[in-house]
């Protein structure tokens, strides 16, 4: 049974968040949809014993609906933790970024805190500068597992991906230095390849331009783009494309050069359709520069 986009995300919100009790109004908020669309919806998975309210009014996902939504499952999380982080120096002198704590919590934990709680077990990081400060992890997340980038002082981030190439399938790909407030940006079920971005009638940092939602380009700078954070999603199909494309793209001429981003949204774009998943505004931040780790966390301002 195939899913439409609607109910997967009505059911995966519902599966997520199933100590709420869920009205029609505040599913349909949630979703952005309108209450008589999410009305016909429920019908529907109602009708193919897929949800069901229980004795207190609570909508509950079935286990006919599990065994459906388990070919959306998220396999893995892989994280690019390789580069230097030049424009926060002083701070990444002596620390790797993703190690950097802001407010006393290392940035990479609020991400892999967020993957563990959304029930993916999986965790995968490449590392490169100052390598071996990353087995400090070890002693809160002991099942991570490392990949060596052996040249990130020489190549962009497409080396960190050419490395983890054959980890893609049903994964997430995460940039390790952001910091992320709401956890449930991370989903246990994705339903198809995508980015995560916030609309903005104008930015100067990295944005997508989007066709009814499919990503037609990257570029800095933009009017009515999609801001672009650095996390990622790539189904079983795209995986295995992206794992052929990272490969020719990389040895090409130039293409160490390149941001691993640029193989699927640009270099090769006509061999996938990326859409944009929408966060809302603060619950990812990026802290590029050490000014603005300073405005951010006072301990750094002395």
């Amino acid at each position: 049974m195939e899913l439409s986009l609607n109910e997967f995300e009505l059911l995966t919100l519902i599966e997520r968040k199933q100590q709420d009790k869920h009205t029609q109004r505040s599913l349909a908020t949630n979703l952005d949809l309108s209450v008589g669309t999410i009305n016909k919806i429920i019908s529907v998975l109602e009708n193919q014993k897929l949800l069901e309210v229980n004795e207190n009014g609570k909508y509950l996902v079935t286990s006919i609906a599990y065994e459906i939504l388990e070919k959306y499952k998220v396999k893995r999380a892989v994280f690019i933790a390789a580069g230097f982080g030049s424009r926060m120096v002083p701070v990444t002198l002596n620390t790797p970024k993703p190690l950097v704590r802001v407010k006393g919590v290392r940035l990479i934990d609020t991400l892999i805190d967020a993957v563990i709680d959304a029930g993916i077990e999986e965790i995968v990081i490449v590392r490169g500068y100052l390598k071996e400060q990353f087995d400090t992890l070890l002693y809160k997340y002991p099942n991570i597992k490392f990949i060596d980038n052996p040249i990130y002082n020489e190549a962009n981030n497409i080396a960190s991906l050419y490395c983890a190439k054959d980890m893609l399938e049903n994964a997430y790909v995460l940039d390790s230095d952001l910091l992320l407030y709401n956890k449930f940006v991370i989903r246990k079920y994705e339903y198809q390849s995508n980015y995560i971005g916030t609309y903005r009638e104008r930015t100067d940092d990295w944005c997508f331009k989007t066709d009814k939602n499919i990503i037609t380009d990257m570029c800095i700078g933009g009017e009515k783009v999609y801001h672009m954070y650095g996390i990622s999603y790539w189904t079983k199909e795209d995986a295995f494309k992206m794992s052929s494309d990272v490969e020719k793209v990389f040895n090409a001429p130039g293409g160490k050069e390149r941001y691993f981003d640029e193989v699927a949204l640009r270099d090769c774009k006509s061999n996938y359709s990326i859409v944009v998943r929408t966060v809302n505004d603060g619950d990812i931040i990026e802290i590029d520069t050490f000014g603005e780790l300073k405005l951010i966390d006072k301990t750094y301002d002395c």
